[in-house]
């Protein structure tokens, strides 16, 4: 794994601590945060394989884009679509005024990040 990778993968970790952290906050928790950590952790992984396997990735933080980009290169990769078009949109969505992301689109945002966060590692070759 080149430096590059590490450094993403290192990023991705960060993001995903912080949604952790925050999801556990008991005053005033910001679920909108929440949301565009875990998103940001899957993105981060996902781009770190692609780079891993020799491809560029885009500036995009749509993960439907990069699962269109990895499932080509890497035969094992494969994730509910629907699932990932929630966390590209609760990134985006609930950062914004007009949306809010409450406990329940908080807890699904990490839960899938979590679930993602483990596939991606091991692809990636990681513990």
């Amino acid at each position: 794994m080149n430096g590059t990778v590490k450094e993403w993968v290192l990023k991705a970790e960060a993001d995903f601590g912080t949604a952790g952290r925050e999801f556990q906050v008991t005053l005033d928790p910001n679920y909108d945060a929440v949301c565009f950590h875990a998103q940001q952790c899957v993105e981060k992984l996902m781009k770190a394989l692609l780079i891993h396997l020799g491809v560029t990735p885009p500036k995009t933080h749509d993960l439907r884009a990069l699962e269109a980009l990895l499932a080509p290169v890497c035969p094992q990769w494969s994730w509910p679509g629907q699932e990932l078009r929630f966390l590209s949109r609760a990134s985006v969505d609930f950062r914004y005024p007009g949306e809010q992301a409450d406990k329940e689109e908080a807890r699904q945002a990490c839960e899938i990040a979590g679930a993602l966060r483990q596939k991606l590692r091991v692809l990636l070759g990681l513990p």
